[in-house]
C-alpha cells in the first residue's frame, strides 16, 4: 500500500510541475475504467515481484534477473489489454497532466486493492 501511495504522489507531483501550455493526448486514450483495471494489475505485478525478491533474499537464493521477469509480466499485461508499452506510457503521461482524474483512478485502485486484501485476510483466518 505504501508503494501505491508513493506512485500516486509521484504522478500528482509530476502533473503539478508539468506545462499547461500544450495538451498531450495519447494515440489511444484509455478510459478511466480501463486505467483502473490496468493500474490494479500493475500494483499486483509490483507486489508479486517485491514478494519474490524478499523471499529469495530471506532464503539466500542465487541472484535472479528480476528485470527480465518484470518485462515478461508487463508484456503479458499489455497483451491481455491489447495495448503496447508505448500506449500505456502515453496514457500515464496524459493522466498525470489531469491530476483530478488520476486521483480518482488511483482511489479506485486503492479501494479495489483494499477489498482484495480484506477478502484474502478473511480467507486466511478460516
Amino acid at each position: 500500500m505504501k508503494r501505491l501511495a508513493t506512485i500516486s504522489l509521484f504522478f500528482v507531483l509530476v502533473a503539478a510541475c508539468g506545462s499547461k501550455d500544450k495538451v498531450f493526448v495519447p494515440t489511444r486514450l484509455l478510459t478511466e475504467e480501463e486505467m483502473v483495471e490496468i493500474m490494479f494489475d500493475v500494483q499486483i505485478i509490483e507486489a508479486n515481484l517485491n514478494q519474490m525478491k524478499t523471499c529469495d533474499r530471506e532464503k539466500g537464493a542465487p541472484p535472479v534477473n528480476y528485470n527480465l521477469i518484470s518485462v515478461e509480466h508487463y508484456s503479458q499485461l499489455f497483451e491481455h489489454y491489447g495495448i503496447t508499452d508505448s500506449i500505456f506510457d502515453q496514457n500515464l503521461k496524459y493522466y498525470t497532466e489531469h491530476p483530478t482524474v488520476l486521483e480518482r483512478i488511483m482511489d479506485s485502485v486503492t479501494l479495489r486493492l483494499t477489498k482484495v486484501q480484506s477478502v484474502s485476510h478473511r480467507d486466511d483466518s478460516q
